[in-house]
Formats: structure tokens, C-alpha cells, sequence
């Protein structure tokens, strides 16, 4: 049987104490409840509606402080690339590496991530349906990738909203039996907020059980101890103190 898992942690790398406030909650969840969390942050956040929008320290940087949450607090790292020279140092640092949901079909990107070594979550892309995944883990395998999860954040029809058919999740479990369910995500309204994206966290608990019904194998979670002063996703993250509740309910 597989084992769950769950992935949380800051949209963006902010600050090293915002890293740090994070960790601390991931490593006294994982004691309280005997999970493994992954700890998630990005470095850059390419792919912000407006260039005038927050994007992070940056690849070097970023990837210091991330090491830096690893030796602290030995959890296990994920974070995502967008372009295929960052695959090799990321391969580095970190035990997990997305690839974004805009970019599941980059050959190249897919191609460098699977020649690390490292496990590959690809986001399945807001324009796929499920069954088209199995194109991007045929290229992550073929490249030499070892292990590759597909993550499901719902689709977009236009007009600023997502919609999840959780029929994917079924129809992905045909290519890898790791499907994740990214909560946060799937709740946004891409760039619906006035040059930035919208969401609505009070469904981020729902979605995750309703993913669970479908039978999904991990979870994904943005989380923040202040969400609205959040830098990126603001609308959309889990406040962090509300984590530890909602995968106890996964874990009933």
C-alpha cells in the first residue's frame, strides 16, 4: 500500500525566519502525528501574473536558505524549477523536484529534473486532462527518473476560476500510483484579483477529503502563519495553524 504523503510549506521563500516559523510547525506536526511532512518553498515564482510582483531571492540564494531548513530540521525538501539549467543544482538540495503545472510538457525541463536522480512531481497543467498525463511521466522515465508523482490542481476554462474534475486523480493512477492532490492551488482565481491571483482557502479542507474519496495518495498544501500578508498566493494559503486539523482528518 502507499504511503501518504504531504507536502506543505510557504508559496515563496520570504524571509529566513518565515522558513524557519514553518519548519518548526512541520517538525511538531510530524511529532504529533507521525508523519513525514515535505517541506516546500520556491526560490522564484517565474510565473507571477505582473512583473512588478514579488518573485523570491532567487536560485542561489534560495537554495542556501533551503539547505540551511534541511540541516536545521532533517525534513525533506521540494521545490520547483522552470528552467532546465536550475535541474542540476536543485538535484543538490533537494529530495523532490516539481515541475510547474505551465510547464508539464517541456521536454527539456522534464528531461534535466529526470536526469538528477531526484523524485519528479509534475503538476498536471490547468489545460491537460489526466489521461493526458501520461505523455510527461513517459519523458520523465525514459529519462532516466526513478520515480515520478503527478500532482492534480484542477483545470481552467477562462474567466479567472479553476474547476477540479477529481476523475483525474483515478485516470493519473493508471501512469504512476503517486497522485497528489495540490489543495491550495486548486482553489485559486488565476490572476483574478486585480493583476494578481484571487482564491478562496474555505475550501481547502474539502478538497482534500474529496480527494481522498477518489482515492489520492498525498496532499499539497501552501501554508503561511499570516496568509493575507503572504507575498504570493496570499488568498489562497492555508493558515498555518490550521494544518495539523486538516491531515488528522486526512489520517482518520
Amino acid at each position: 500500500m502507499t504511503k501518504h504523503i504531504f507536502i506543505a510549506g510557504p508559496c515563496v521563500i520570504e524571509s529566513m525566519e518565515l522558513l524557519d516559523t514553518v519548519a518548526q510547525k512541520l517538525v511538531d506536526i510530524n511529532k504529533q502525528l507521525g508523519t513525514e511532512i515535505i517541506f516546500k518553498a520556491s526560490f522564484d515564482k517565474a510565473n507571477r501574473t505582473s512583473i512588478h510582483s514579488f518573485r523570491g531571492p532567487g536560485l542561489d540564494k534560495g537554495l542556501q536558505m533551503l539547505s540551511d531548513i534541511k540541516s536545521r530540521y532533517g525534513l525533506r525538501l521540494l521545490t520547483d524549477i522552470h528552467e532546465s539549467c536550475q535541474a542540476a543544482p536543485v538535484g543538490e538540495v533537494v529530495d523532490v523536484i516539481q515541475i510547474p503545472a505551465f510547464l508539464c510538457r517541456q521536454t527539456d525541463l522534464l528531461t534535466a529534473a529526470a536526469k538528477t536522480g531526484k523524485i519528479i512531481n509534475i503538476k498536471k497543467a490547468q489545460f491537460l486532462s489526466g489521461c493526458d498525463m501520461r505523455y510527461p511521466v513517459e519523458k520523465a522515465r525514459e529519462s532516466g527518473a526513478n520515480e515520478v508523482w503527478l500532482t492534480e490542481r484542477g483545470n481552467c476554462f477562462g474567466y479567472n476560476n479553476l474547476v477540479v474534475d477529481f476523475r483525474n486523480i483515478d485516470d493519473m493512477k493508471a501512469f504512476t500510483p503517486t497522485v497528489i492532490m495540490d489543495c491550495t492551488h486548486s482553489v485559486q482565481r488565476p490572476g483574478g484579483a486585480d493583476g494578481k491571483t484571487g482564491g478562496d482557502r474555505r475550501f481547502v479542507p474539502s478538497m482534500a477529503l474529496a480527494a481522498k474519496a477518489f482515492g489520492a495518495t498525498g496532499w499539497f498544501f501552501e501554508v503561511h502563519p499570516t496568509p493575507d500578508k503572504g507575498l504570493s498566493d496570499a488568498a489562497n494559503m492555508l493558515e498555518l495553524d490550521h494544518l495539523a486539523s486538516t491531515i488528522r482528518s486526512l489520517m482518520d
